[in-house]
C-alpha cells in the first residue's frame, strides 16, 4: 500500500474519532450544564495527556510530520467544546442565556460537514495528484501559509452541516422541550452552516476546529437573539440563489472561494431580512467591482497597484464594503418603523462602495498626476487618498447606477416622481460623499498606517449611509 492511500486511510480514521467526539452531544439534554462542564473537562484533559505510546494517539494525530507531537485537532475540539459550555453554564447567573442546543448544532457542523469535508478534500487530493501528478491547488495567505483549495469541501461543510446542526438541534429542543420553532431553528442551521464553511476556509493562524464551532455558535446566538425567520422554502431558495451567483462569480474569476462564501452568506441574510431585489442591487456593485477590476488589469499591474489573485475578491472585500449594507438591510425589517431610514442608509452604503471601487479601478488609469485630496499637490497613481477628475467622474456614475437599479428593482418607488428622483439623488450625493470620505482617510488615516484599506471602506461605507439616511431624514 503507497504512502498516499495510508494517509487517506489515517485520515478517514481520524475523522471518524473527531465524530465519535462529537456524538457527545446526543447526551447534552440528558445531563445538568454544570456536569456537562466537567465531563468536557475530563474528556480535554484526557486528550491532552493521551500518552505517546498509545494507539490511539497514533490515529488522532495528523500524519503531517511537523503537528506529530500532538492531536492538535483533537485537542482544539475538545476545548472548544468545553469553552462553549461553559460559557453557557456561566451565563445561568445572569439574565442572559446561550441556549445548549445551539451548541450542539455547532459541534454537527464541525464534526459531521468538518469531519467529511477534510476527507473528500483529502481523497480529492490524493486523486488530483495521482492523475496530473502536480501539486493540488493551494490557496496562498499571508506569508507562507497556504490551504488545501476545494469548492466541493466547502460546499460539504455547508451542506451537511446545516442538516447535521438542525437534526441535532432538534434532537436537544425535544428533549429539553426549549421553546423554539422549527423554522426558527431551520433558519439558524443554514446560517451556521453557511459561516462555519467560510470559517472553515479562512483559518489558518487559529485552528478551524476553534474557528468552526465557536465562530458558527455565535452567529446562530445573535440569530436566535433576533428571532426573526422565513420559510424553508423561501431560505433554500435565498441559498440556492446567492450560492449560484457566488459560483458564478468564481467561475468567472471575480471571487475567491472565500468570496463565494462569503457572498453567499451576505446574500440569504440580504433575502432573507428583505427581498431578493435588494440583493440583486448589491450583487450590482460586486459585478461592477469585480468587472472593473480587470480594466486595464495588465496596465494597473505593471504600476503595481493591481488588485492581488488576479482581481478575485475575497472575505475581506466582500464585508468591508458590506457589513453595513447587511445591517441596514437587517434593521430594515426589524425596526418597521424607521424602515425608510434603513433603506437610504442602505442605498447609500452600496452607492460609496460601488462609487469608491469604480473610482479606484478606473481613476487609477488616468494618463495625468492624480492629486492629493487634502494639500491638492500631484502623486503618483495609486497613491492612498489621491484623486483625479476621471476617478471623481466614474464614482458619480457608479453611485448613478445604483440609484437607477434600485428604481428599476422597485427599491425606490417610481410614485410619486417626485419622491423617486429625491431617493436617487440622494443615492449619488451619498455616494460620491462617501467616496471622497473614503479618499480623505486613505490620505491621513490609512497613510500613517492606523486603517487598512479594508478599515478604510468599513468606515465609509458607513459614512455614505449615514449621508444617505441623514439627507432622507432632512428632506422628508
Amino acid at each position: 500500500m503507497t504512502a498516499m492511500h495510508l494517509n487517506i486511510k489515517h485520515e478517514y480514521k481520524r475523522q471518524t474519532i473527531h465524530v465519535l467526539i462529537g456524538m457527545i452531544v446526543l447526551i447534552f439534554p440528558f445531563v445538568p450544564l454544570q456536569y456537562l462542564v466537567l465531563l468536557l473537562l475530563v474528556l480535554f484533559s484526557s486528550v491532552l495527556m493521551l500518552p505517546v505510546s498509545s494507539k490511539l494517539f497514533r490515529i488522532i494525530t495528523s500524519s503531517d510530520k511537523a503537528t506529530k507531537r500532538r492531536p492538535t485537532g483533537a485537542i482544539c475540539l475538545s476545548g472548544s467544546m468545553l469553552i462553549l459550555v461553559l460559557v453557557a453554564w456561566v451565563l445561568t447567573f445572569t439574565d442572559y442565556e446561550f441556549p445548549i442546543f445551539l451548541i450542539g448544532g455547532a459541534i454537527a457542523i464541525t464534526t459531521f460537514g468538518d469531519g467529511m469535508a477534510t476527507s473528500l478534500r483529502v481523497t480529492e487530493q490524493a486523486r488530483y495528484n495521482i492523475l496530473n501528478n502536480i501539486e493540488y491547488p493551494r490557496r496562498q495567505y499571508q506569508g507562507e501559509q497556504t490551504k488545501p483549495e476545494s469548492v466541493k469541501a466547502s460546499l460539504t461543510i455547508l451542506s451537511v452541516g446545516a442538516i447535521f446542526s438542525f437534526l441535532i438541534g432538534a434532537w436537544i429542543v425535544y428533549w429539553t422541550g426549549y421553546t423554539v420553532s422549527f423554522q426558527l431553528l431551520f433558519f439558524i442551521s443554514v446560517i451556521g452552516g453557511t459561516s462555519g464553511a467560510l470559517f472553515e476556509c479562512i483559518s489558518t493562524r487559529i485552528h478551524d476546529n476553534i474557528t468552526v464551532p465557536i465562530g458558527s455558535a455565535m452567529t446562530m446566538w445573535l440569530l436566535l437573539v433576533i428571532g426573526y425567520s422565513v420559510s424553508p422554502m423561501y431560505l433554500l431558495f435565498a441559498l440556492a440563489f446567492a450560492l449560484l451567483l457566488g459560483y458564478l462569480a468564481y467561475v468567472a474569476k471575480i471571487a475567491d472561494i472565500s468570496g463565494l462564501l462569503s457572498a453567499t452568506l451576505v446574500g440569504v441574510l440580504i433575502i432573507a431580512f428583505t427581498n431578493v431585489w435588494w440583493f440583486l442591487l448589491l450583487l450590482t456593485f460586486y459585478l461592477l467591482g469585480g468587472g472593473f477590476t480587470k480594466y486595464k488589469y495588465e496596465y494597473k499591474k505593471s504600476l503595481g497597484i493591481a488588485q492581488g489573485k488576479g482581481g478575485a475578491r475575497g472575505y475581506r472585500n466582500v464585508f468591508s464594503n458590506s457589513i453595513f449594507a447587511i445591517a441596514a438591510s437587517i434593521c430594515y425589517t426589524i425596526f418597521p418603523h424607521e424602515s425608510y431610514l434603513f433603506l437610504y442608509i442602505y442605498l447609500g452604503s452600496v452607492a460609496t462602495a460601488t462609487g469608491d471601487t469604480l473610482a479606484s479601478e478606473v481613476g487609477t488609469t488616468y494618463k495625468g498626476s492624480p492629486r492629493m485630496i487634502t494639500t491638492l499637490k500631484k502623486v503618483e497613481p495609486g497613491t492612498d487618498g489621491g484623486v483625479s477628475m476621471l476617478g471623481e467622474t466614474a464614482s458619480i456614475l457608479g453611485s448613478l447606477v445604483i440609484g437607477i437599479f434600485a428604481v428599476l428593482f422597485g427599491v425606490i418607488a417610481i410614485d410619486p416622481i417626485r419622491l423617486c428622483m429625491i431617493g436617487m439623488t440622494i443615492v449619488v450625493v451619498s455616494g460620491f460623499a462617501g467616496t471622497n470620505i473614503d479618499s480623505l482617510l486613505g490620505a491621513t488615516l490609512q497613510q500613517r498606517g492606523i486603517l487598512s484599506n479594508n478599515g478604510v471602506n468599513v468606515v465609509s461605507t458607513l459614512a455614505g449611509g449615514l449621508v444617505a439616511g441623514a439627507l432622507w431624514m432632512i428632506v422628508t
